[in-house]
């Protein structure tokens, strides 16, 4: 791997990147009478040569004379997307560079069931109401209008991604009323949200969906933690019985939680749901029989078309299988550069700086590790990535490349050991993993036997 090429400039980035800012300072003060109009003309202009040139210079023409209705507003939210969409893919071209790993083939989508087409109006009106009001101008009353129509959307099974998107947005948007007294803005952030969210109001092509046979090999685990919900997503190579090339796949798992289970009580909740996992803690790859997997590599895990393999090392898959998996396609919608994620192995490496501000250095160049964002639910720790020698781990993008480590090898009593952060996910004889174990259990009783009473009056 090359990592001189992800400490290397990326023409054009910084100009992109200023667009999409110029436009999230017009949503802080609304889109009812702008302040800023030169967010506009910069949104309209850097898409010019593209085919929503003159919807989105139409739309930044009318939202500056304060005449723009739901339409333009979809049209704004599509070009602010879009130009984050080529940040995206040029980040995504230098990573294919430096991995030297082949890109998949886009492949078309399918046209999705018809949706309960007031529903969508409805949200799309919502988020037309936030845009007009600004960030400054958010109140209780504006939020709490979108309690019905989430409500509604959260009913509907094929709703479910603009629902969980609009329900997390508002309830975020709430705890931060009145707009007026905010000290600090999230601008990127709330953009991205509005920005999806309008598209997702929007008809839209489902992703194809077909169905693999092979050998599955874990690499690692990522777990993603918040006061009400966790998500388990493993990245592994999948060895298809066809003959193609290996390729990068992924499972995800994502449950409800309380927020009084944390750390390593969250893999109880987990399991049930993903016998991946306990392949994981096991050292086993699992063989695959006919298993549903999206266009963009995303595994829709049924247990009954798994089962158990035979053992496999992380660290063995990342150095002989790995080199030759190809990245997966990515969806038009999840083109943004935060949303990347490409498995690596690294070793050779110095170390530099200490566990809160870590970096992996090749000569001359530095890749910063992400150590806060190894989950405390494992027995991966920032001291063990500190002493390491090898690396597998996920290189994203946040204004620059940086590693998160999912495993490392490192030297414990004169022995090489591997050390992986989801080491503890189908369960574990460690005795720090299995006191965190027993008070999530302890928890959990507590809470079952409390919403029994409950339910008994």
């Amino acid at each position: 791997m090359r990592v001189d090429l992800l400490t290397d400039p990326i023409a054009g980035l910084d100009e992109a990147l200023a667009v999409v800012d110029a436009f999230d300072d017009v949503l802080v003060t609304g889109l009812l009478r702008p302040q800023k109009v030169a967010g506009l003309t910069a949104l309209a202009d850097a898409v010019a040569g593209s085919p929503l040139a003159a919807r989105v210079a139409e739309a930044a023409e009318k939202t500056a004379a304060g005449a723009a209705g739901e339409e333009h507003f979809v049209s704004l939210a599509a070009a602010r997307v879009a130009v984050l969409g080529s940040v995206h893919d040029a980040v995504l071209a230098r990573l294919v560079e430096a991995t030297g790993r082949p890109l998949g083939e886009d492949s078309a989508g399918q046209t999705a069931d018809p949706e309960p087409p007031n529903l969508l109006v409805a949200a799309r009106s919502w988020l037309s109401d936030l845009a007009r009001a600004g960030w400054q101008g958010i109140d209780h009353d504006l939020i709490s209008a979108s309690a019905q129509v989430i409500s509604a959307l959260l009913a509907e099974p094929s709703l479910r991604r603009p629902a969980v998107l609009l329900d997390g947005f508002a309830a975020e948007l709430a705890a931060s009323c009145p707009g007026a007294a905010l000290e600090r803005v999230p601008t990127r952030r709330w953009g991205d949200l509005w920005s999806r969210g309008m598209l997702l109001t929007l008809p839209r092509e489902t992703s194809t969906i077909s169905t693999v046979t092979g050998r599955l090999l874990p690499l690692g685990v990522d777990l993603l933690e918040h006061a009400t919900a966790a998500q388990a997503q493993v990245h592994a190579v999948l060895e298809p019985d066809d003959g193609t090339p290996p390729r990068f796949v992924r499972a995800n798992v994502t449950v409800p939680k309380p927020d009084t289970i944390i750390g390593a009580g969250i893999w109880q909740l987990l399991r049930p749901h993903l016998s991946l996992l306990t392949a994981i803690s096991e050292g086993h790859s699992m063989d695959l029989a006919d298993m549903p997997v999206t266009a963009e590599g995303d595994l829709l895990w049924r247990d009954e078309h798994a089962r158990l393999g035979e053992s496999a090392d992380a660290f063995s898959t990342a150095r002989v299988v790995l080199p030759k998996a190809v990245l997966p396609p990515v969806a038009p919608l999840d083109r943004h550069p935060v949303r990347l994620a490409v498995p690596v192995f690294l070793e050779g490496y110095g170390i530099e700086g200490d566990e809160d501000a870590l970096a992996f250095a090749f000569g001359e160049n530095r890749l910063p590790v992400e150590t806060d964002r190894i989950p405390a639910a494992g027995p991966l720790t920032p001291k063990a990535v500190a002493g390491s020698s090898a690396c597998i781990g996920l290189i994203r993008w946040d204004g620059g490349f940086r590693l998160q480590p999912l495993a490392v090898e490192t030297t414990v009593r004169k022995k090489t050991t591997a050390v992986h952060a989801g080491a503890w996910a189908g369960g574990t004889t460690d005795k720090a993993g299995v006191k965190a174990e027993k008070a999530a259990t302890d928890a959990a009783a507590v809470l079952r036997e409390r919403a029994g009473r409950l339910l008994r009056k």
